[in-house]
């Protein structure tokens, strides 16, 4: 019985070995495909002025930070719509060799810089807190799906939707990452929780918490522990601005985030490529502080837009291109989420209001001012919101009593908060660290505000010195010419 027990525990001892022994070779193996990436990452990056905006800005919109709220009313504002490039969000739609354009937005990573021309492109970015943004890609991707509940069952959903998507062109949400992922599998989750409560007979689910009504819809908790979650949503920001999500152009991608997901410490040289590339954008901006960012964006980016556009010696070759038509919907309102990502692409012919001329160009440089385009976009913001909380509710009927909120995200447990805030330590060190970039754009925005006042100052001093110059010496003229018809007419007496 002894030798039986001491075999035992020898094996036990053994497979303990090996299973250490294999996880050390594992880890190894994993810190050499980070650490090579992360290198190369890094290498690419560019030397010089990010802060100088160049030729072509791409937008990596970062999901659930307002991004679309930012480049409709902000961003696009100050570029104009004959500058926009074809949107882009599931596929580059131009050439990125020989863009005509001046403005991509996109939910892709960054590592579509390796399909733009890289010294010729301008970054900027948005991002929010990592909490905050976790729960608004569970909202979203409830709301979403939940559109689908019109119909009868979730075959008679899909098919349809298949076959109105076939006669559309363009983009839907259904195309997007990470939509793509998460609305389908949130959309299979509902109609099986209303099938659930049909067999039980369940009419009407009573719940004061919208996080945790498990007869409608996936319960937060559960949402964020789930594998399609994990490998989308957490740390979601680090991962995109890295160039690392599931939807990257990079072949590596998959193995580098797969060892951080697995052995986290490595996730420092992930987080080292991201801080270096919020260094080097042009503009990053904060969800938690969108006006602010805004007038920040027109202040410091929009003269450059001016001037950019002003020096432009192909402004004839700009008249040509062709302002982005927006269509009102995609898809109707029960198979998509219509009206939140469009494609600027179509196989129509121009209408007249198409061709954008030189002219048209001109008047945006002239009448394009910080004032203006701060103008516009507090103009753009109120409906634009006040639409996407009208489209909300009426979607979120289907599975009332769950009505996302922010009184009702207080009832959420501190022990799910502390969870996302653990899955998502990565984003949570990013995101300050880009509050301390957007400190410095701050004070950069002060200093260029502050120079062009003193230039105003110094215009207007200079313009009353000129004029009381003019003033003086036409006073001066003045005296001559008396004088000079005094003498005159004393030499006509004399005479």
């Amino acid at each position: 019985m002894v030798p039986t027990l001491k075999f035992a525990v020898f094996l036990l001892a053994l497979f303990a070995f090996v299973d250490a022994s294999s996880a050390e070779k594992d880890f190894l193996q994993c810190e050499k495909i980070v650490r090579e990436w992360a290198r190369s990452a890094l290498e690419e990056e560019i030397e010089g002025d990010g802060h100088t905006l160049r030729d072509l800005l791409f937008f990596l919109h970062v999901p659930r930070t307002g991004g679309r709220t930012y480049f409709h009313c902000l961003v696009k504002k100050v570029y104009g719509a004959a500058l926009e490039c074809p949107r882009s969000y599931d596929k580059l739609r131009f050439d990125p060799r020989k863009p005509k354009c001046r403005l991509v937005a996109t939910h892709d990573d960054y590592s579509i810089m390796s399909m733009l021309p890289r010294e010729k492109t301008s970054v900027m970015t948005v991002l929010r807190h990592p909490v905050d943004r976790v729960f608004s890609a569970y909202e979203f991707s409830v709301e979403v799906a939940s559109r689908f509940l019109v119909h009868p069952n979730l075959t008679s959903a899909t098919e349809l939707t298949k076959r109105v998507r076939a006669k559309h062109k363009g983009v839907s949400t259904l195309d997007i990452w990470p939509w793509k992922y998460l609305v389908p599998w949130m959309r299979e989750d509902l109609f099986a929780r209303r099938d659930a409560r049909k067999m039980k007979g369940l009419s009407y689910v009573n719940s004061n918490d919208s996080y945790n009504v498990e007869e409608m819809a996936m319960p937060l908790h559960q949402f964020i522990n789930e594998p399609v979650v994990l490998d989308t949503v957490h740390n979601g920001a680090t991962f995109q601005v890295a160039g690392l999500t599931n939807n990257s152009y990079l072949a590596e991608a998959h193995d580098v985030r797969h060892c951080v997901q697995k052995f986290t410490i490595l996730g420092e040289h992930v987080l080292q490529v991201a801080q270096k590339r919020l260094d080097n954008m042009l503009f990053v901006g904060l969800t938690e502080k969108h006006r602010e960012s805004a007038k920040m964006f027109a202040n410091v980016v929009g003269p450059q837009v001016i001037s950019q556009i002003a020096s432009d010696s192909s402004m004839e070759g700009l008249s040509k291109i062709k302002s982005v038509t927006e269509q009102n919907s995609l898809l109707s309102d029960s198979e998509l989420d219509s009206n939140y990502h469009q494609d600027g692409t179509s196989d129509q012919k121009p209408t007249e209001n198409e061709n954008v001329s030189t002219e048209n160009l001109e008047g945006i440089k002239k009448n394009m001012t910080v004032e203006k385009i701060m103008e516009e976009y507090k103009a753009c913001i109120s409906p634009l919101r006040n639409s996407q909380s009208v489209r909300r509710t009426n979607s979120l009927r289907e599975i009332s009593p769950a009505n996302f909120s922010k009184e009702a995200r207080l009832l959420v447990p501190e022990t799910v908060l502390q969870q996302i805030r653990s899955l998502n330590s990565l984003d949570l060190r990013l995101f300050k660290y880009a509050e301390g970039i957007y400190a410095k754009q701050n004070e950069r925005m002060h200093e260029l505000v502050t120079t062009e006042e003193l230039k105003s100052v110094s215009s207007y001093s200079h313009g009353i010195r000129l004029w009381q110059a003019t003033v003086l010496a036409t006073c001066f003229a003045f005296f001559i010419l008396l004088c000079v018809n005094a003498r005159r007419r004393r030499s006509k007496l004399k005479i």
